[in-house]
């Protein structure tokens, strides 16, 4: 395992689930969620601001729009925010199960639509494999993608746009699915790998132009490198007990961002691992995978 001495805490924001870190290079800025607190962050590079806008439930996910919006996963809902006004508006109801069932990790695809997986928000030896993936248009139609999960979680798609890679972080197993950017169809699903708790449950990825697929290890305090096959090219040791998303920003995508979570965590290894619920900034060599926009209207 490479033992990552680069690492470095950007924002000791101390989120009980930090996650859905977004790279944002127009307004060369970067954004995530405390996911119970319904927290969505931005991080002004530069500068080192840092604004934030508060919803009255748990936010699990977002992406950027073409209009310079956000789309956020917001309890069982998809809202679009306003980041200059902090306005927000009701673009599709996905999981009227809500509170039991929430709106969990999601990207934007290479289709344009927004991806967003739910999950059961209970303890895990309660939990049922009814959650859902879904897809959702800026014209707020909703489709159901695949079901039979307990933590949707992991979406990434590879640089051509022709590959996505979804996990179930209570599988725990990762998969790959041939991706039609035109359409959003599926096709072709492959399981790729069956994950130990020691080798890190998984939970968010992104891709590399390196051709691996980078999950975060959130039970094993790693960073793994999956190549398209399954096999486990290389995995990092991180600060932090339980990291929980990768993404790639900063000059040409050079920089990989980590959230990390604190809830749950002994307070003895929250003494040997106090950024816990930071936000890190790591080099490890590879540039990341550009992320694509939401087709909504201004």
């Amino acid at each position: 395992m490479d033992v990552e001495t680069s690492a470095r805490l950007i924002v000791d924001s101390r989120c009980e689930i930090g996650e859905s870190p977004l790279w944002d290079a127009g307004r060369q800025a970067l954004f995530w969620v405390d996911i119970p607190a319904g927290t969505v962050f931005r991080l002004d590079i530069a500068s080192g601001a840092i604004r934030r806008w508060d919803f009255p439930a748990p936010v699990g996910s977002l992406g950027l729009a073409r209009s310079g919006r956000l789309v956020v996963a917001v309890g069982g809902e998809v809202r679009l925010l306003d980041a200059e006004t902090g306005k927000h508006r009701l673009l599709a109801v996905l999981e009227p199960r809500f509170p039991e069932f929430r709106l969990n990790d999601g990207k934007v695809g290479p289709d344009g639509a927004f991806w967003v997986g739910s999950m059961h928000d209970v303890a895990p030896e309660r939990q049922r494999p009814e959650a859902v993936l879904y897809r959702v248009t800026a014209d707020g139609r909703v489709e159901r993608k695949l079901d039979g999960f307990k933590v949707s979680n992991g979406l990434a798609w590879t640089g051509d746009g022709r590959g996505m890679f979804h996990t179930d972080s209570r599988g725990p197993w990762i998969d790959r699915w041939d991706f039609d950017p035109s359409s959003g169809a599926l096709s072709a699903r492959r399981r790729l790998r069956e994950m130990s708790e020691a080798e890190g449950r998984p939970d968010g990825g992104a891709c590399g132009r390196d051709g691996l697929y980078w999950s975060c290890g959130v039970s094993a305090g790693c960073l793994n490198g999956f190549d398209a096959d399954g096999q486990l090219v290389r995995r990092i040791a991180l600060p932090l007990p339980a990291p929980t998303m990768p993404c790639f920003g900063g000059s040409g995508l050079g920089t990989l961002y980590l959230t990390s979570l604190r809830k749950g965590i002994s307070p003895q290894k929250l003494a040997d691992a106090p950024a816990s619920g930071g936000v890190l900034a790591l080099d490890i060599g590879v540039a990341g995978v550009p992320i694509t926009l939401f087709e909504d209207a201004p």
